[in-house]
């Protein structure tokens, strides 16, 4: 058995890493998402960092005589002494992306907002005053996980849970200690889960820590047919299902000539999306005319501005005869179809736009060899129309409960 190594975890500035750094990080885990990547937690952090404090780790090997962190200048800090003449600061292994803030901070008390889960899991309730570690940008990431290759995961959450103990080198430079660590948006089959159980499960009781590992939601998946097109596709679904489907399909053609086209600008047309959206949404959207409407719209721009046109994320319009009656935000992987975000013009309601733009996705998809149609977090009945099967995502608790 090969001897565990004893890495090392320090607070480092989110600004002080580089985006290279980053996402070469994010693409050694096979199940990190365009949730993970630098563009993604850089526009959250733009958009809604008013509310949250920075907490990312950065997980390093100090080498076996443990002198590779003597240059680090303290906790946070992210500085390096160079007075050797050069650099001494490791290059980073892993990554935890974290932030912490109050359960339900003061802006949100009115209100009572605090992360969204599953609506019909009951998960282990949390004091809205308690100080919070979450993994970053998990308000409004689907997905979250470490990032580091899978065969670094158990030492990197035996770093991470060591750092954040009562007695770990961090811990000293919080202005309060946490009260809870509350990991989500873990996906079931993702090592990334087990490891931090393990790791935060091996200090429990000496920590005085209660922990919890529970179902948070489930994202149905539909499985695509390789090699078919749509009609092989629905010949999966029920019967129901499938003539429901082909009959709107049927009806919205029957009208002028349907397409899903591409938006040549994103930037130019978000506020069409915007506009979709809000239509289909109202105040229960993203984007009312309040303050987090506001951030959400920072949010969405600097998405697009990050991700740039040869990133994974992308803006559709669903049109009829060149008239747009719907709009879709969604991620493209190289395997998979994760479907963000959507709205539709109150005037195609009778056309069943929503049917008929996902039939056009999924479409899209298949001609483009995609396996997997993610519906993301959510058991809204309509996914299940389409073969959908739930794949869960998980929550790792950890709770103070000693002095």
């Amino acid at each position: 058995v090969a001897e565990r190594r004893r890495l090392r975890a320090e607070l480092r500035p989110f600004a002080e890493i580089p985006r290279e750094t980053w996402d070469r990080l994010a693409a050694l885990n096979p199940w990190a998402t365009p949730f993970s990547a630098w563009a993604f937690h850089r526009a959250w952090w733009d958009a809604y960092g008013a509310d949250a404090h920075e907490e990312t780790m950065v997980v390093f090997d100090p080498g076996p005589d443990g002198t590779g962190a003597g240059s680090t200048a303290g906790a946070g800090s992210g500085a390096a002494d160079t007075s050797s003449g050069a650099d001494a600061s490791p290059e980073p292994i892993a990554i935890v992306p974290l932030m912490h803030r109050h359960v339900v901070e003061a802006r949100d008390a009115e209100t009572h907002t605090s992360i969204r889960h599953g609506q019909t899991l009951d998960l282990t309730p949390v004091e809205p005053t308690a100080k919070a570690i979450y993994l970053g940008a998990s308000y409004h990431a689907d997905y979250a996980t470490i990032l580091a290759a899978p065969d670094d995961l158990p030492d990197v959450a035996d770093a991470f849970a060591e750092a954040m103990s009562a007695e770990g080198p961090e811990n000293a430079a919080h202005p309060s200690p946490w009260d809870v660590i509350d990991l989500r948006r873990l996906r079931s089959a993702d090592p990334a889960g087990p490891a931090l159980l393990r790791a935060f499960g091996a200090r429990e009781i000496a920590e005085g820590w209660t922990l919890n590992f529970e179902p948070e939601d489930v994202c149905p998946v539909a499985t695509l047919p390789e090699g078919g097109d749509i009609d092989t596709f629905l010949a999966t679904l029920g019967k129901k299902e499938r003539h429901e489907i082909r009959r709107k399909v049927r009806r919205a053609e029957a009208v002028g000539t349907v397409a899903l086209v591409d938006s040549p600008d994103p930037l130019v047309d978000l506020e069409a999306f915007i506009d979709f959206h809000q239509a289909k949404w109202g105040a229960d959207g993203l984007f009312p005319d309040t303050p987090g409407g506001a951030e959400s719209r920072v949010m969405f721009r600097r998405l697009f501005e990050l991700f740039g046109a040869d990133g994974p994320l992308r803006l559709s319009f669903l049109t009829i005869d060149d008239r747009r009656i719907g709009a879709s935000v969604y991620f493209e992987t190289d395997d998979a179809i994760l479907y963000y975000n959507a709205g539709l013009s109150p005037d195609a309601r009778a056309l069943s736009a929503g049917v008929v733009m996902v039939e056009r996705l999924i479409q899209r998809a298949i001609d483009t060899g995609k396996r997997r149609f993610d519906f993301l977090r959510g058991d809204e009945p309509y996914k299940y129309e389409w073969g959908a099967v739930d794949e869960p995502i998980q929550r790792l608790l950890v709770r103070r409960t000693a002095g």
